[in-house]
């Protein structure tokens, strides 16, 4: 597997996929033709019906200014690697298009190319599977974050609290926030309102009142084009912060605690990308919203001060009863049902946390079983509910409108 590196991205929404990778592939191919002064970008699949709603023509040109910039659509053609495709080319002195470079924006920020392998040096996990890594663990008696900690080396620590001052960031800024979110649907910033509620419930309710307002304000930030971490994407970034967020509100929990669990918790999000998918457009919201659950339900368990196996069973729990999540974002945004999506999954992951510390870490179907599972769920889903807008939800506005 790959370093945390590859999980934790520091960016501007409203998606990891639409947005931010295609952002990364432009500007990488315009540093590869200083000299051209005009390109032409086609986009396939899941980017082509919904990238509008995402933002990636801005995206796009945002990159590639001041060069020119044509930009081709093709919802109904897909490349062979990936739903989320994209072909780049230059144009010369005689006006001919070259150079074509085909790339996957995969998710969580990540690009591909066919037939290019992850380089080796990248490689720093020699485990595959989470059954591995606890099996180490229990061979050396180190908790998943020593591991994690043992592999990433001492950089980790620097750059883990850098992520997590970037999402604290993303909550203050959205729980202070008000007014109607960019796109079309009219939709209202709820974060600040729910916040301020909070602290007129009771001890059974508050926690969860604060883990919906955390969820919110961070998904409202991403909405809005502002700049979150990718956990593991963009459209899923509420669900981490908000957990270890209020966990480190209402527990004695100093950042040094907080920062071990993000490394927990992107050491579950690494197996999920390496074994299945983190990209709505290949599995749908299971592989986002899901491991997003997983992650911060592990995490949660490590931090109330549960065995690897405890954090293990939490992180099994917060992905399996996400199983079969479609992916319908209406109008193409990052919006319906995505913001509400984050803050019942936050509450979703501390309840799984919990039941985790009830019992010893024993259960019959283990994390990779449902990884496995996931990705199977996901390409048995139909396209038109792996995000392009097609189906569900997003057709059910789309009619009510008309």
């Amino acid at each position: 597997m790959e370093s945390l590196r590859e999980l934790y991205r520091v960016g501007h929404g409203p998606s990891s996929s639409h947005t931010m990778g295609p952002r990364r592939a432009a500007e990488a191919y315009r540093d590869r033709h200083p000299e051209t002064d005009a390109f032409r970008v086609s986009l396939y699949g899941s980017l082509a019906s919904t990238g509008r709603g995402h933002l990636i023509d801005r995206a796009l040109h945002d990159a590639l200014a001041p060069r020119r910039l044509e930009i081709d659509w093709h919802p109904d053609a897909q490349l062979p690697l990936h739903p989320n495709g994209m072909r780049f080319e230059a144009r010369d002195s005689a006006g001919r298009w070259i150079d074509a470079w085909e790339v996957y924006s995969i998710g969580g920020g990540a690009l591909a190319e066919a037939h290019a392998p992850v380089p080796a040096a990248s490689r720093i996990y020699g485990e595959g599977s989470m059954a591995e890594v606890l099996e180490r663990c229990e061979a050396e008696g180190k908790a998943i974050w020593q591991h994690v900690a043992a592999r990433e080396g001492e950089a980790l620590w620097p750059f883990l609290r850098e992520i997590w001052a970037t999402m604290r960031g993303a909550v203050e800024r959205g729980l202070k926030a008000e007014g109607i979110l960019p796109g079309g649907l009219g939709l209202a910033r709820k974060a600040r309102g729910v916040h301020a509620r909070a602290d007129a419930l009771g001890p059974a309710s508050s926690r969860d009142a604060l883990l919906s307002a955390f969820a919110l304000a961070v998904s409202e930030e991403n909405a809005a084009g502002g700049l979150i971490v990718t956990a593991p994407t963009c459209g899923s970034c509420g669900i981490v912060p908000a957990v270890l967020g209020t966990l480190q509100e209402t527990l004695p929990c100093d950042e040094s605690a907080i920062l071990r669990a993000l490394a927990t918790a992107g050491l579950i999000g690494n197996l999920v990308k390496r074994n299945a998918s983190i990209s709505g457009a290949e599995v749908g919201c299971q592989g986002e919203v899901g491991t997003a659950c997983a992650m911060a339900a592990g995490a949660a368990a490590q931090l109330l001060g549960g065995t690897p196996q405890q954090v293990e069973y939490a992180a099994e729990m917060g992905l399996e009863h996400h199983l079969g999540l479609t992916c319908d974002p209406v109008a193409g945004l990052v919006q319906i049902p995505c913001i509400e999506r984050n803050a019942f999954a936050a509450t979703r992951a501390m309840s799984a946390a919990d039941y985790a510390l009830l019992s010893d870490g024993t259960h019959r179907i283990s994390f990779d079983d449902v990884v496995a599972v996931m990705r199977q769920t996901g390409h048995d889903l139909p396209h038109l509910y792996r995000e392009t807008a097609t189906g569900g939800l997003a057709v059910v506005y789309r009619g009510r409108r008309e």
